[in-house]
């Protein structure tokens, strides 16, 4: 099926592309309010998740911003209406854009362009690769705005680049620059403005290329590594939950085999 005939669930103030073979890019189109995200927008956005994730077509997600903000999270106005009509912004999981809290089987790529903060932040953090724009900025200014960043982002935090690193940046409430975060381990790459999207394309390209069915287990093996301090029990459950499951797929009959004839594999769909 060719990208642009695949029907998809509308985002307001999102806009929906597919730039390359089984690649989506989910891109934040509200410029004049640093792309934040309302509650509505954030449900539509995890529906769009919960979708890409069951779509046989699409094997990689990326997600950006449009103008000079990838996002800055909430719409802090948006909050303030239900504050002040007593109503209770509830944080459950899986968080804004339902990426803080995401256990998704397919990888999502953050290209961030701008201003990356508060719940923006939270989302990136729980993206499986990061790569920034030399323009980019990083933060977590609640602890300013009397809020806390309780979306998800903080245990991830202090894992990626450590306790003291994610004190200063969850207490100070400052910007840290890409290149910075690049330092810490949370970026994957610091591109050029104008690379930036090109960049993330081609990642996800490269990682599309791949059995849909080994993308799918090495996923789950990236999300014990998260969940489970054992590293032999992470290792075990790995092997006896999903390595019957890939041996048993026409996927990795077909890796082997094409290796074998010396030919480019042809992938099925992840049906493990």
């Amino acid at each position: 099926m060719a990208p642009s005939k695949i029907d998809h669930p509308s985002v307001q103030g999102c806009l929906i592309s597919f730039p390359a073979p089984h690649v989506l890019l989910l891109t934040l189109n509200r410029p004049k309010q640093r792309n934040c995200i309302s509650l509505a927008t954030s449900a539509e956005i995890q529906r769009l998740w919960e979708w890409f994730d069951t779509n046989p077509h699409l094997r990689v997600a990326i997600i950006t911003g449009a103008g000079e903000s990838f996002c800055s999270g909430a719409d802090l106005k948006e909050w303030n209406e239900l504050n002040e009509r007593g109503i209770t912004n509830e944080m459950t999981a899986p968080g804004l854009a339902g990426l803080p809290r995401r256990r998704g089987g397919k990888p999502i790529i953050a290209a961030v362009n701008g201003y990356c903060l508060g719940g923006g932040f939270e989302m990136v953090v729980n993206c499986d690769l990061v790569v920034a724009s030399e323009q980019a900025s990083f933060g977590l200014p609640e602890v300013q705005r009397g809020i806390a960043a309780v979306a998800g982002s903080l245990p991830r935090l202090v894992r990626v680049i450590g306790k003291q690193h994610a004190t200063e940046m969850a207490l100070s409430g400052l910007t840290f620059s890409a290149s910075q975060l690049e330092r810490w381990g949370l970026v994957s790459r610091v591109v050029a403005s104008a690379q930036l999207l090109e960049t993330a394309v081609e990642m996800a390209t490269s990682i599309a290329s791949n059995s849909p069915d080994s993308i799918r287990v090495t996923m789950e093996g990236l999300h014990y590594g998260w969940e489970i301090p054992s590293v032999e029990e992470a290792s075990t459950k790995l092997v006896d939950r999903w390595y019957p499951k890939l041996i048993a797929g026409e996927n990795f009959h077909e890796g082997v085999k094409a290796f074998v004839e010396k030919r480019k594999p042809q992938w099925r769909p992840c049906n493990l």
